[in-house]
């Protein structure tokens, strides 16, 4: 599977899935985009795609600051003059749950990220995904599908996959006739530190949702990102509007 002469624009991606999609897309030809808060987690993600300057661009910013978003996009078009696509992987989590005293301050930072920031990139990289005919991937998570996760204690993560999901359907169906497909992928538990980077501490570990996945086992960063390449590919040509789940039995 070929990326030769393709830009690939990553948010989050100085660790987790995102890290692991930058360098899988490097070794696969594209010109890459990572994008992510930490200056230090990115530079090393750097030199683990090992390809030359020219075919590499890092942008420090935070995916929610709305001139942040916009230089992201700046950035890569000055670099690459062009856009084929982006994955929208950038997310935070946290405990949260309807009758919490911070209910709101959680929703307000959760959303901002999870949501409103996807919303926000999309619109700005959408007239030149129409240009080459790119396509989009949103990370969801199964928590957009299920009511019961842990203990009731992910609500507003939840509310904001269950909504990234329908965002993704609905902005398949808008740019469909320009030939761009947009697609998101929702995994179960998977070994990342999104959880040391919660807004609010959860109270429980990947680890202990082991238990909950029907084939016992956590999966990698690097399974969710095959399906990442396989979505962004051509052999996914026919493929819009879709979310696909890669949870380990988690959500049966």
């Amino acid at each position: 599977m070929s990326f030769a002469n393709k830009v690939v624009l990553i948010t989050g991606a100085s660790s987790g899935i995102g890290a692991v999609t930058a360098i899988s897309f490097a070794k696969e030809g594209a010109n890459v985009v990572i994008v992510g808060r930490n200056e230090e987690k990115l530079q090393n993600v750097k030199e683990k795609c090992a390809i030359s300057e020219n075919r590499l661009l890092v942008v420090k910013a935070d995916v929610s600051n709305e001139q942040d978003a916009k230089k992201i996009i700046k950035e890569t078009l000055d670099k690459f003059n062009k856009l084929d696509v982006l994955v929208n992987n950038a997310g935070v989590s946290g405990k949260s749950c309807i009758l919490s005293d911070n209910v709101l301050s959680v929703y307000d930072s959760i959303m901002n990220t999870n949501l409103r920031a996807v919303v926000h990139i999309t619109n700005l990289a959408a007239p030149y995904l129409i240009k080459t005919k790119g396509n989009i991937i949103n990370i969801s998570s199964v928590a957009g599908k299920m009511t019961m996760i842990v203990g009731n204690v992910n609500l507003i993560y939840s509310v904001s996959k269950a909504a990234l999901n329908h965002f993704t359907r609905v902005v398949a169906a808008e740019l469909a006739p320009h030939g761009v497909r947009v697609n998101s992928i929702s995994p179960g538990p998977v070994h990342t530190d999104i959880h040391d980077n919660a807004v609010v501490k959860l109270p429980f570990s990947v680890e202990d949702l082991k238990k909950g996945t029907r084939l016992g086992r956590i999966s990698e960063a690097e399974e969710i990102t095959d399906l990442i390449l396989f979505l962004a590919s051509d052999k996914a040509r026919a493929i819009t509007g879709s979310d696909y789940v890669s949870d380990n039995g988690f959500s049966l």
